[in-house]
């Protein structure tokens, strides 16, 4: 499934040397309905559906309701009450089923990553998916000589950001405990995803969409501190 970018007027890719807060959104609600966010009465995105992830946009400092409701109304589905610092960067990510949607407001790493080394942060919001090992798997390197980089994670899990070699790698995600072989049936393989000295991400696991029947879950990447050799890119 691809992920959706949706961008509103005055939205960045990263944060940028505005004191202003920036926020963005991610919907990994399988069943929901689209879905409009708002800061108190300001709109920040429209028509976010499953899959989701807008750029950073700026906000007003200090606390405020963050809130989703179904897309054209005013009808609430979920909220929260956060303080958002100037100069922060967060991200509201939207999870769980329809009937009981969850918010939480994320604050995001907006600083490099040491010197050789990439700051990721782990959640896990695939609601079917159980308790699950993550790999890092490096090219050429076969998954039976990899430890994990997280193992037991489930459902609501945020491991927060892990100091990892920078590098080139291919997300594998298995059962928790699973024996993994190079011809057996991960739950996830994503593509090889480079994540450069200094950058740091967030990697949310989720469902795949209710009307697919195949098991497994999907993976967004959503780069939270880009260096400025790669921006420039």
């Amino acid at each position: 499934m691809s992920i959706c970018l949706v961008l509103l007027s005055g939205c960045q890719g990263m944060a940028t040397a505005s004191n202003r807060p920036q926020v963005r959104m991610i919907d990994v609600s399988p069943d929901a309905p689209e879905i409009d966010i708002y800061q108190d009465t300001s709109p920040l995105a429209y028509k976010l559906s499953f899959g989701t992830i807008t750029s950073y946009v700026p906000l007003e400092a200090g606390p405020s309701t963050t809130m989703s409701t179904i897309s054209g109304t005013r009808q609430a589905l979920t909220r929260s009450r956060t303080t958002f610092a100037a100069g922060g960067q967060y991200t509201v990510l939207i999870g769980n089923f329809s009937d009981d949607m969850q918010q939480t407001v994320l604050q995001d790493r907006n600083m490099p990553a040491a010197p050789g080394r990439a700051a990721l942060r782990f959640i896990h919001q695939a609601i079917r998916g159980g308790m699950v090992d993550i790999y890092l798997l490096p090219a050429g390197q076969k998954i039976s000589e990899t430890r994990p980089v997280i193992t037991r994670t489930s459902f609501g899990d945020n491991t927060g950001y892990l100091d990892l070699p920078a590098g080139t790698y291919t997300l594998i995600v298995e059962p928790a405990g699973a024996v993994p072989l190079e011809d057996s049936d991960a739950m996830y393989v994503g593509a090889q995803i480079s994540y450069p000295s200094g950058s740091a991400s967030t990697v949310v696991l989720s469902d795949r969409p209710l009307e697919d029947q195949e098991p497994g879950m999907q993976v967004i990447v959503a780069p939270d501190y880009v260096p400025n050799s790669q921006r420039e890119r």
